[in-house]
């Protein structure tokens, strides 16, 4: 904590409030996301939804429009669910404990005991990925911390280590730690307050420490989807709500037939040829997709018909949109109209 005071983080934008709405956000964006890359979405939301009840009263997809680009979107509407249970059932005021933060949707034990920390003073621990690194190297515990028996034995040891006062001051430290000093590369083990009694420090094991996850091979998939423009519109599709980019507009899929069946069964035998736009690859947590776009220019934009999932997005709106980032990219690439 001494060290923190000196040597921590003090210019994080939601760190030196106590609203638990604006902690809570930061928290959610933070979750395998770096910093540098949570300030601006961070500055965008609390402007369009300056409070709870702003965001609860929000609709969903325009919620999903400012996280657009932050990926792992269930965290966005999870945040959705939850800001509408606090008003709901709660009365607009949020929980003041950690174990009642963590029924809310979407907030996981450490998470709410950050929140309940940072916001109420309360003695819980934490453990995000920053903690599992210090408390590994610091005590030599071998194992993958995501395993459940490892998993255990850190959350015993972090809740042992509480001090009496000043929990939050203490979280943040831990944080700072493992974000600055006790890093996955390379970690700066001559600045840090724990290098003495540090025992992978000790035994050359930095490297080694925390034991990285088993390895296995990571699935890749195939997608064709299908670019319908139609002079400065382009046609997109509601994803279900839950799943992949659950509740964003995305591309349609072309499914099995590929995108001349699919453009065809849609737009008659007229419709021009599918052309090939160049592929790129998305990395999701379990497996990668290998995304290849095919476009297809309409004179004009034609009448859908169907379960109303497909729509018509004007192009010059796609940094507004709730999309997710590899379709943004398709779009923003498209070339020129043949009109």
């Amino acid at each position: 904590m001494s060290w923190q005071a000196s040597h921590g983080r003090h210019d994080l934008p939601w760190q030196h409030s106590r609203d638990p709405y604006r902690v809570w956000l930061s928290e959610i964006m933070l979750q395998q996301t770096q910093v540098d890359t949570v300030m601006p979405y961070y500055g965008r939301f609390l402007a369009r939804f300056p409070t709870l009840a702003d965001l609860a009263a929000a609709p969903q997809e325009d919620v999903l429009a400012l996280w657009s680009g932050l990926g792992y979107y269930a965290r966005a509407r999870n945040l959705h669910k939850a800001a509408q249970v606090v008003m709901e059932e709660h009365g607009g005021i949020f929980p003041r404990t950690a174990a009642a933060i963590a029924a809310l949707p979407g907030i996981g034990r450490s998470t709410a005991a950050a929140i309940a920390a940072f916001c109420f003073d309360e003695r819980a621990a934490i453990l995000d990925g920053n903690v599992k690194r210090v408390l590994c190297r610091a005590f030599g515990i071998e194992g993958f911390p995501g395993s459940r028996a490892v998993e255990q034995t850190l959350w015993a040891l972090a809740t042992e280590l509480l001090p009496e006062r000043d929990p939050g001051r203490y979280i943040q430290a831990q944080m700072d730690l493992g974000a600055t000093v006790c890093t996955r590369s390379k970690p700066a083990c001559t600045r840090c307050p724990l290098a003495a009694d540090c025992v992978a420090r000790r035994d050359g094991r930095c490297a080694e420490l925390p034991t990285p996850r088993p390895r296995k091979a990571v699935p890749r998939r195939q997608a064709d989807v299908v670019v319908v423009r139609a002079g400065n519109a382009v046609l997109v599709e509601q994803r279900p709500p839950a799943g992949i980019w659950g509740g964003l507009l995305a591309l349609p899929e072309a499914g099995a037939g590929g995108a001349a069946a699919w453009t065809a069964q849609r737009f008659g035998s007229a419709a021009p040829a599918a052309a090939s736009l160049p592929a790129l690859t998305h990395a999701f947590t379990h497996f990668v997709l290998e995304i290849r776009p095919w476009l297809v220019d309409l004179r004009a934009p034609a009448t859908l018909a169907g379960d109303g999932t497909l729509r018509w997005l004007a192009l010059d709106t796609v940094d507004a949109a709730a999309l997710p980032a590899p379709v943004r990219t398709i779009l923003k690439s498209l070339p020129r109209s043949a009109g």
